[in-house]
């Protein structure tokens, strides 16, 4: 069985990306959206009908996240202009602009499964000794920012005040598009509610972004936190044994699959970024290596 470097190089293969595959993924997440969203608002559906739309419009969301993160880790379409335009109008609609996203999430990448009372870009996690011997205020925080409210509630703590809020008043030059995605959603919310009320303002606007940030929480955390994970010290710490070793494979039926672009393969994703979404099935299914990973389900 091959192991760190020579794994690393036989994931490669993997990493070419179909640019005509990329684009037609993209396009069609966003041809759905463009089609369910304005049900909504825009047609005389029965209220049952709106909600059902709502909960699609939220899935769709989190495939679309999906993709956009694949684009941020530069394995979809890369030196397209037209692509980083699309991508950095996603980033900014999905409250995750590409700033502190690309930031975080490679420090999450480069970082995954070390203990660390930290957390950038991922849950803190630190042994049983080390939270005693915190300070009062600090086990608090620590406590709180892994408490499943704070994954349910996902959009308001980690996309409106992590990613965005947080980020802007720490460096508010580094990360004025921070600044930028929270007054474009907060403005198109405000307008919506203006002309539409809140009955559909709820089901048209909070709720998709309530859902699909409450379900990117969940995975995030989940897929890094579960029964058998193996976390490291930094000197013990090696990029593909905390992939394969401290990151599930997430079992999920075909059209969560679909909805969550092959997240469940999040493994894969880990050992070898560059794989596009639409490609780490067939990654597991080519490299034994692969199979046998800690497995968590719903």
């Amino acid at each position: 069985m091959r192991s760190g470097k020579q794994l690393l190089a036989a994931s490669k293969f993997f990493s070419q990306e179909n640019r005509l595959r990329s684009w037609f993924e993209v396009s069609l997440t966003l041809v759905l959206i463009s089609i369910v969203f304005p049900l909504i608002f825009f047609s005389s559906i029965p209220l049952p009908f709106k909600v059902v739309s709502s909960v699609i419009c939220g899935l769709l969301y989190v495939r679309l996240f999906v993709i956009y993160h694949d684009y941020e880790h530069r394995a979809i379409l890369q030196n397209s202009p037209t692509a980083h335009g699309v991508m950095v109008l996603v980033g900014i609609y999905l409250l995750a602009p590409e700033n502190i996203w690309r930031r975080s999430h490679e420090h999450h990448h480069n970082n995954n499964s070390k203990l660390t009372l930290h957390g950038i870009g991922s849950y803190p996690t630190v042994t049983k000794q080390v939270f005693l011997n915190l300070p009062r205020s600090k086990r608090l925080l620590y406590l709180v920012n892994r408490h499943p409210l704070t994954i349910l509630f996902g959009y308001f703590t980690l996309f409106i005040y992590w990613l965005n809020l947080k980020s802007f008043f720490q460096s508010p030059r580094k990360h004025f598009d921070s600044l930028i995605a929270l007054l474009v959603h907060v403005a198109v919310g405000s307008l919506l509610f203006y002309y539409y009320g809140a009955l559909l303002f709820f089901i048209g606007w909070f709720f998709p972004f309530f859902l699909a940030f409450a379900l990117g929480s969940y995975l995030f955390y989940s897929q890094h936190n579960f029964p058998g994970a193996i976390f490291f010290e930094n000197n013990d710490w090696a990029y593909d044994q905390a992939a394969l070793k401290s990151t599930s494979r997430m079992m999920m039926n075909p059209v969560m699959n679909w909805f969550t672009g092959n997240i469940g393969y999040h493994h894969v994703h880990h050992l070898n970024s560059r794989i596009p979404f639409y490609r780490l099935k067939e990654a597991l299914e080519s490299m034994p290596e692969l199979e046998g990973v800690p497995t968590t389900s719903w």
